[in-house]
C-alpha cells in the first residue's frame, strides 16, 4: 500500500468520525427538544411531538385596535379644551358638551358613561376581544377616574342632599390626568394582550392533538385522541388572506368546537288584548289574528348550530396551517378505524 493510499484511508476515517459525531450530537438535540416538548406538553412515555403551533402575532388585532380606541377616549377628554378652542369636529364637540352636562373634568361621569358604552359594545360583540378578563379590564378603566375622584364625587352628591358636604378621603395630589392614564393603560392592556396570545400552545403528537392555555391564574388542557376526531375544517377570513393565517377547528363525536345559538327575540311573546274572547266579532277575531301573526313572525327565534373557532380548543389563526392540516389528515387517517380494518386484510392476505 502505497503512503497515498494509506493518506486516503486515514482521511476516510475521520470524515467517518465527524459524521456519526454530528449525527450523535443532532440525534442528542432531538432528545433533549423531545423530552422539553414532552414535559411542557404531559405527554405519556413513547409519545412523540409532530409539531407545535403558536397564533399568530395578528391573531388577536382587534384587542391592539381596542387599546387604541380606550387611548383614543382618554385624549379626546385630556384634550377637550384644546380642541374646542378652533372649529372642532361633530364628534369632539359631542365629547365637550358630555364633559359640560355630566359635571365636567370634576366629576367625570361623561367619560364613565362613554367607557361603559364601550365596554357593552365589546361584550355584545363576543369577538376575541370579549373576553372575560379584558371585560374585567375595561370596567378597571372605566371606573378608576370615579374612585381616585370619590372626594369630588361624595361632595358632588352630598351638596345636593346634605348643608355640609363629606370628602377628604383622598390626598388632593392625587388626580386623575387623562393623558397619562390613558397612555399608561393601552401600554399595560398592549402588554396583556401579548402575553395573552403567547400563552395558546398547540401540539400534533403520535396519538393525539393538544391544545393548552396557561395566562395569568388559569390553565386549561385538551386532549383529542385522533379516532374521536370527525372532521377538520379550515377557515380564513379577509384579514386572514391578508396577513397569511388561518384557522383549523377539529369537531369530534362529542361536539367539541360546535355551539348553539339562538337567533331572535323571545319566542310565544303575545300583546295584551290579543287573546280570543267570545263576545268578540268576526271582524275583531281576525285582527287579533292578524296581530298575534305579526307578532309571533317578529318574536320568532330559530336555534343554529355552528361552528365556534375557541383559541383554547382548535388552531387559532395560525401561519402555514396546510402542512398542519395535512400532518392532522395524515394521522387521523393512519388511527381511523377504516386505516385499521385495510392494515388487517393486509396482514391476512398476505
Amino acid at each position: 500500500m502505497t503512503k497515498e493510499e494509506v493518506a486516503e484511508d486515514i482521511v476516510e476515517e475521520l470524515n467517518e468520525e465527524v459524521t456519526n459525531t454530528d449525527k450523535t450530537s443532532s440525534e442528542a438535540s432531538i432528545d433533549a427538544k423531545q423530552k422539553k416538548l414532552a414535559k411542557k406538553f404531559l405527554t405519556i412515555p413513547g409519545e412523540e411531538i409532530l409539531l407545535t403551533k403558536q397564533p399568530s402575532i395578528f391573531a388577536f388585532l382587534g384587542m391592539y385596535v381596542l387599546g387604541l380606541i380606550v387611548l383614543a377616549v382618554h385624549l379626546l377628554f385630556g384634550q377637550a379644551d384644546l380642541l374646542g378652542d378652533g372649529d372642532s369636529g361633530a364628534l369632539i364637540a359631542i365629547v365637550i358638551a358630555i364633559i359640560k352636562v355630566s359635571g365636567g373634568e370634576t366629576v367625570p361621569f361623561g367619560f364613565v358613561m362613554i367607557m361603559l358604552i364601550v365596554t357593552w359594545l365589546n361584550r355584545l360583540m363576543n369577538m376575541s376581544t370579549s373576553g372575560r378578563w379584558v371585560t374585567t379590564w375595561l370596567l378597571i378603566v372605566t371606573f378608576t377616574p370615579i374612585i381616585l375622584k370619590i372626594d369630588d364625587v361624595l361632595e358632588f352628591v352630598t351638596d345636593i342632599f346634605m348643608d355640609e358636604p363629606i370628602g377628604g378621603f383622598i390626598p388632593d395630589f392625587i388626580s386623575y390626568d387623562y393623558t397619562i392614564f390613558g397612555f399608561m393603560f393601552a401600554a399595560m392592556f398592549w402588554g396583556l394582550t401579548y402575553y395573552f396570545q403567547k400563552s395558546f400552545h398547540y401540539a400534533i403528537t403520535s396519538d393525539a392533538v393538544i391544545f393548552q392555555h396557561r395566562f395569568l391564574l388559569s390553565h386549561s388542557r385538551r386532549r383529542i385522541l385522533y379516532d374521536r376526531i370527525s372532521e377538520v375544517i379550515e377557515e380564513r377570513n379577509p384579514m386572514g388572506m391578508i396577513l397569511g393565517y388561518s384557522t383549523l377547528t377539529i369537531l369530534t363525536d362529542t361536539g367539541i368546537g360546535l355551539v348553539e345559538e339562538t337567533i331572535g327575540m323571545g319566542a310565544g311573546a303575545t300583546l295584551p288584548g290579543t287573546s280570543q274572547k267570545d263576545s268578540d266579532s268576526a271582524a275583531a277575531s281576525a285582527g287579533k289574528t292578524w296581530i298575534r301573526s305579526i307578532v309571533g313572525l317578529l318574536t320568532y327565534q330559530r336555534t343554529v348550530t355552528r361552528v365556534v373557532g375557541d383559541p383554547k380548543n382548535c388552531f387559532y389563526s395560525i401561519r402555514k396551517s396546510d402542512k398542519t392540516k395535512l400532518l392532522v389528515d395524515e394521522m387521523h387517517k393512519k388511527h381511523s378505524s377504516s386505516s385499521l380494518l385495510s392494515d388487517l386484510k393486509d396482514s391476512l392476505t398476505q
